[in-house]
């Protein structure tokens, strides 16, 4: 059956959220949770040089429009979570905007989801280590170590309280976008390659063949940045800390995505970048800063990406054990799940769980012989992408279901035009991605296909699971993401 507060220990049942540390997080802290989770440094020096490659000196542009996208879906998202407070974030909404079976249905895709995010990335963490050891040094390390270090690593971050989680990834945080900041000031000062050019923004350079490619590698870069609802338990003041920190999360990581991939491209000149993108498109910002900061920064960008792949592991690590422990409370997961550490007041047993799921995964990729970049990585993260983008538009359409069955003083901005108009920005979205997958994962047409259908698949699967549930746990699906209404 469903847990309650009373069916907790004492000292766990003397809050609404039952054994969490309430009231810890503020706006910043969520953030930096936020955009750790987008790895900011990883995704501009791995990712924007293909973009830039493909959109060219348009490329910029792009990020500033998957942020305006998110941020019109964060309008109807944030009004959402004043009113619906259940710790399951985007299920809770689902649920109560669709019904319960497509909300279970997207419980199950929330799990699929962000633990693809997170497990496929311990193989980039040993890729980015790797390179980092052999560019120092000049030695060559094994991934397996590697990946298997860094889920010791991470599942103690999440066994530690949420406090010390939230400063450890501000300071990564930090180190990882000041290096960007670095790098732009290098550029900025010598005044680039040929002068500074604002022909990045001009229309002929926006609107070219490439730029569906472009949008597609920007909505990725995004993934993970409604996370904030999940910390609703958590947060001081949170009927304005999760907007606040919603809506700073969205700004910051769009403004500065495109200002960074501007500075790539004033580094190498509008006449030039495109070339040096495609002759090397993973030492394009190691060459920048080189050339405009000096070799001692390279080296530093070398470390940074690899705590930056560390903070996004910890920040996905953190959501994935709310969401068991949510989903532990309501009765669909085992309850000795939902069980919160009595001193860091932390879901550790989630967090063991989702460790031991993660090694599980990393050893049996090894044991294929798989690459850990081109399978482990590409492979398990990409439905993992897949599954967010859809429980984003699910979450959009279901805001306007919502507000239609309840009374409420919000707007019809909020409430209507907003997320319907999101609703067919991230269907937009979603096509392109699946359209340019080949982009994502650099894999055959069959694995292609198989990739995409996992995260539909895994949401079909959620309506026999809501069926067995009405039939042999109706006091579960009763129950199942009621939460508190206001």
């Amino acid at each position: 059956m469903s847990v309650t507060t009373t069916d907790l220990p004492e000292e766990d049942a003397s809050s609404d959220a039952p054994g969490l540390r309430s009231g810890s997080l503020g706006t910043a802290d969520i953030a930096f949770f936020v955009v750790s989770a987008a790895a900011p440094l990883t995704v501009m020096a791995g990712v924007a040089p293909l973009a830039i490659l493909l959109g060219g000196i348009g490329a910029p542009v792009g990020y500033l429009l998957a942020g305006l996208t998110l941020a019109v879906f964060a309008v109807g998202f944030t009004t959402m979570s004043r009113h619906v407070t259940s710790g399951g974030a985007f299920y809770a909404f689902i649920t109560r905007g669709l019904g319960r079976p497509v909300g279970i249905g997207a419980a199950l895709l929330a799990l699929v989801g962000y633990n693809g995010m997170e497990i496929g990335v311990y193989g980039l963490l040993a890729t980015t280590t790797r390179d980092t050891v052999h560019s120092l040094f000049g030695s060559d390390v094994p991934w397996l170590p590697v990946s298997l270090a860094g889920l010791l690593l991470i599942g103690y971050g999440g066994f530690r309280s949420i406090d010390f989680g939230a400063k450890l990834l501000g300071v990564l945080l930090v180190a990882e976008t000041g290096i960007l900041v670095l790098l732009a000031g290098g550029v900025l000062l010598k005044g680039g390659a040929h002068g500074l050019s604002p022909a990045s923004l001009a229309p002929a350079h926006v609107f070219v063949p490439g730029t569906a490619a472009v949008l597609a590698f920007a909505f990725a870069a995004f993934t993970g940045f409604e996370s904030t609802v999940i910390y609703r338990r958590e947060a001081r003041d949170p009927e304005r800390t999760i907007p606040r920190a919603t809506y700073a999360a969205v700004g910051f990581l769009g403004l500065f995505y495109a200002f960074v991939v501007w500075i790539a491209v004033q580094a190498f000149g509008d006449e030039r970048v495109v070339r040096a993108a495609g002759e090397d498109p993973a030492g394009l910002f190691f060459t920048a800063i080189t050339t405009y900061v000096g070799g001692w920064a390279a080296d530093l960008m070398h470390v940074f990406i690899v705590t930056s792949v560390i903070a996004s592991l910890l920040a996905f690590h953190n959501a994935i054990n709310r969401y068991v422990l949510s989903l532990a409370e309501e009765g669909v997961l085992p309850r000795r799940l939902g069980r919160v550490h009595p001193r860091h007041r932390s879901p550790y047993l989630a967090g063991v769980a989702q460790t031991v799921l993660g090694a599980l995964v990393v050893l049996a990729f090894r044991a294929a012989g798989a690459d850990p970049y081109q399978q482990l990585l590409l492979w398990v993260n990409t439905p993992g992408m897949i599954g967010l983008l859809l429980l984003q538009l699910l979450a959009a359409i279901a805001v306007p279901c919502y507000f239609r069955r309840v009374r409420h003083a919000e707007g019809a901005v909020r409430t209507v035009a907003a997320p319907v108009l999101a609703t067919v920005l991230l269907a937009a979205a979603i096509a392109l991605v699946v359209s340019h997958i080949d982009l994502f994962t650099a894999a055959s047409p069959a694995v292609n296909v198989l990739l995409v259908a996992v995260a539909p698949a895994v949401f079909v699967l959620g309506l026999p699971l809501a069926w067995w549930l009405r039939r042999s746990r109706p006091d579960v699906y009763a129950t199942f993401a009621t939460g508190t209404t206001k």
